[in-house]
């Protein structure tokens, strides 16, 4: 797959309050990508370490990916450097 899984980060209060509460933060992503071409794009982009990812196809037909950092990496730090925070 040569064209980018992760497309852009997700700015609304839900998105912020999970960065807050749960290392998590949240992306739109290319909807035919799966666990592994999101995890590997993602950490190769910004250089962290993910634990876990779980996906959501929107009613909209859009794939959100909420992705859960490793504990030694902060969300809130990643979403300071994207802009979102």
């Amino acid at each position: 797959m040569s064209k980018r899984a992760i497309q852009y980060p997700v700015m609304t209060e839900k998105a912020v309050s999970l960065i807050e509460r749960e290392n998590k933060i949240t992306f739109i992503v290319d909807i035919k990508s799966n666990r592994n071409h999101i995890k590997k794009d993602f950490e190769s982009l910004y250089g962290v370490k993910v634990e876990k990812i779980n996906l959501l196809i929107t009613p909209k037909g859009v794939k959100k990916a909420y992705i859960k950092l490793k504990p030694e990496f902060k969300a809130s730090d990643l979403a300071i450097k994207l802009g979102i925070l």
